[in-house]
């Protein structure tokens, strides 16, 4: 049955509202999260335990995205919206109720970060879909601006926050906040109106089994040459992105004789940095012509990794982490506004699920090219004199962490290339001329 609209806020208006929810959700679980670090650290001392948390959020993601996204255009979007926002909350009350009655284990939180994961892979293809249907496309990069700030904001001010709270109210407050803010997140949704997507012939295409409504998402990609180039152009920066991401912690914290309060200076300009694009690009809504904002924002943002390969310490590395996520909300905001106005709304879910599962496929790679890297190669051979510290000490420096600064320069660099490449490539230059948008699609005959 559709909800009635009538009464119910919708476009920009409505949007604002769930964004809202979502901002002091988000705020409250990263709140959470980091008390929780905290605690895990405190009862295993492991870095590994800590790290398998990621592994145990990942792996269910990674699976379930393709059926999620097949879920996300079968039913109604807001439901998924809610239903992923419920596990999540359900997850956390859970931790609350056993760490309130004093028999929380670490592997408890191992359970929960599956549940997390399952739930996240609803709610990006959900919600992605559901600005489709909500705002006029010429707000669609506005849009995303505030959804780059849900990302990056809670990271400049959760920490803060939780651990001031932390020794006055203890774990069991704030994963109490936590399940307060999930029900606020959930009640702005309940009171907006969220518009379903017209069917339309491509929707009517991708129809059949689940199996084959999963593939779907990926068939669709591929048989469109621009929107497939600009996927492979965010994998390709994101690897070189995930290369220099790797190992900045411990380039820094080798420069600097593991100086933490450095480390957590660089961290926080950079979320600052991503903060304040943000902000930037829900009051602009980025360039008139998208692509010009991703190509442009890969050039920029791959010379600011540069910068932080470069000696010269804090000040050089605060200039280069906030230039480099500065652009992100105008990079990653542009190429969501020109898949929401081009892919078809009632696939989107199935395409987006794809996106983001050939996105991630990145992620496992990364830390493993850095890490041997690193370690095998580019740190012995910087740390004594050999060709390549006596070609490149100069500019990287010499000595402990150098290695891995000369690898996030190099990567920098490549990912600046990616940007640049793309203009010489029309089928990814010109994909919005390529492309015709969503509303010009033929609808499907009404049964």
């Amino acid at each position: 049955m559709q909800e009635n609209s009538t009464k119910r806020p919708t476009g920009m208006f409505g949007f604002t509202i769930v964004w809202l929810g979502q901002i002091v959700s988000v705020l409250a679980s990263s709140m959470s999260q980091f008390a929780l670090s905290i605690w895990m650290y405190d009862q295993t001392k492991s870095a590994l335990a800590m790290g398998m948390m990621q592994v145990f959020y990942i792996t269910p993601f990674l699976i379930i995205s393709p059926l999620a996204g097949v879920m996300v255009d079968r039913h109604n979007r807001k439901m998924m919206m809610m239903v992923s926002d419920l596990a999540a909350g359900l997850a956390t009350i859970a931790i609350l109720a056993l760490q309130y009655f004093g028999v929380l284990e670490y592997w408890h939180l191992y359970a929960a970060s599956i549940v997390y994961g399952l739930g996240m892979a609803f709610q990006w293809p959900a919600y992605s879909a559901a600005i489709s249907t909500m705002i006029p496309k010429e707000q669609y990069g506005r849009a995303n601006g505030m959804m780059s700030l849900v990302e990056a904001g809670p990271q400049v001010v959760a920490p803060l926050l939780a651990g001031a709270l932390l020794p006055v109210i203890g774990l069991t407050g704030i994963l109490f906040f936590d399940v307060a803010t999930f029900i606020l997140a959930i009640g702005a949704l309940m009171i907006v109106f969220i518009p379903q997507p017209v069917r339309t012939e491509e929707g009517l295409q991708g129809q059949g089994n689940i199996l084959k409504e999963a593939a779907y998402g990926f068939k669709y990609i591929f048989a469109r040459p621009s929107l497939l180039g600009l996927q492979l152009t965010f994998f390709a920066g994101n690897l070189f992105f995930g290369i220099a991401f790797a190992v900045m912690a411990p380039m820094v914290l080798a420069h600097t004789n593991s100086n933490s309060l450095i480390f957590g200076s660089v961290q926080t300009a950079g979320a600052v940095g991503a903060v304040i694009g943000g902000v930037i690009m829900s009051a602009w809504g980025g360039f008139k012509r998208r692509v010009n904002g991703i190509l442009v924002g890969w050039a920029i943002s791959g010379i600011g990794v540069a910068i932080i390969g470069l000696g010269g310490g804090l000040p050089v590395w605060i200039i280069g982490v906030v230039l480099a996520e500065l652009v992100s909300p105008l990079m990653n905001g542009s190429n969501q506004a020109i898949w929401q106005s081009k892919v078809a709304p009632d696939v989107q879910g199935r395409v987006f699920s794809a996106r983001r599962l050939i996105a991630w496929f990145a992620g496992p790679i990364s830390p493993i090219i850095a890490g041997s890297l690193a370690d095998f190669v580019l740190e012995p051979q910087m740390r004594v004199t050999s060709s390549l510290s006596n070609t490149f000490g100069w500019l990287v420096g010499t000595g402990p962490g150098a290695g891995m600064s000369l690898l996030i320069f190099f990567c920098g660099i490549l990912a600046a290339v990616v940007g640049l490449i793309g203009y010489f490539n029309p089928v990814i230059r010109n994909a919005e001329d390529i492309l015709p948008d969503h509303d010009q699609l033929p609808k499907a005959a009404a049964p």
